[in-house]
């Protein structure tokens, strides 16, 4: 049973105050929101410990933006999976297109890195996507199902969840159409053994798109990047018609 998942990503956003005043709200806006569905807050690694407290009983899941390979080292700027376990995470972004761009995370590093989430029995959320170039290139297919064989040996598909962001609609308002959207996310599911994996769309959703993301047959929620860090919005996102 395919599992309807809506995750905020705060990305590099919110002190410990901008995220407990966003929870205040939040929380008080979600009395439409199905009761299946789940429902999760990627924060900054500094808010996760403030966050976990006053999510205590809430249905509101805490998400981590990272995890490392190893429990413990020398890692500078890094953190393991029983640092995350200990304030209550159970669900982490895994191979982000930012961290791919930026940091130099690679097909193999990701995949290490899924499956140190699940060793510690945390969720990974691992997203995969092509970018501009490669899109204008007709090679959408070719690098995602590429992605999608390196990140996933060894993995447990009953532990996971993945998300479709075309790296050309992040952040750049412009958001790849459902029914393409719906079209790829159909495509990374037939790679998989396990037809129940939960997979959501990324890139550009907001208030005015949701609705029509997830009337999709193939999207089972969505990993929601600039609109998820103001609370109204994300309920709105939250509580899709």
């Amino acid at each position: 049973m395919r599992k309807i998942i809506i995750a905020g990503n705060w990305k590099m956003h919110k002190t410990q105050a901008e995220s407990l005043e966003f929870l205040q709200i939040f929380k008080s806006k979600l009395e439409n929101a199905n009761e299946a569905m789940e429902i999760v807050l990627c924060s900054a690694f500094t808010s996760l410990g403030v966050m976990s407290k006053s999510l205590h009983g809430s249905r509101i899941k805490l998400g981590a933006q990272n995890i490392h390979w190893e429990d413990k080292g020398a890692y500078t700027g890094e953190i393991s999976g029983d640092m995350l376990t200990e304030i209550g995470v159970s669900y982490t972004i895994v191979g982000h297109s930012e961290r791919r761009q930026y940091f130099g995370e690679t097909d193999e590093t990701v995949n290490l890195r899924l499956k140190a989430a699940q060793s510690h029995g945390i969720r990974p959320i691992l997203c995969v996507g092509e970018t501009k170039a490669q899109r204008d290139a007709s090679q959408t297919e070719q690098i995602v199902i590429n992605q999608l064989q390196k990140a996933l040996v060894d993995v447990d598909l009953n532990n996971l969840v993945i998300a479709y962001e075309p790296i050309w609609a992040i952040g750049t308002g412009d958001t790849c159409q459902a029914t393409e959207a719906n079209r790829v996310i159909g495509l990374i599911r037939s790679q998989l053994d396990n037809k129940n994996v939960s997979i959501q769309y990324g890139g550009s959703v907001k208030a005015n798109n949701i609705d029509e993301i997830m009337a999709q047959p193939e999207i089972d929620g969505a990993l929601v990047g600039g609109a998820s860090l103001d609370a109204a919005t994300f309920a709105r996102i939250v509580n899709y018609q």
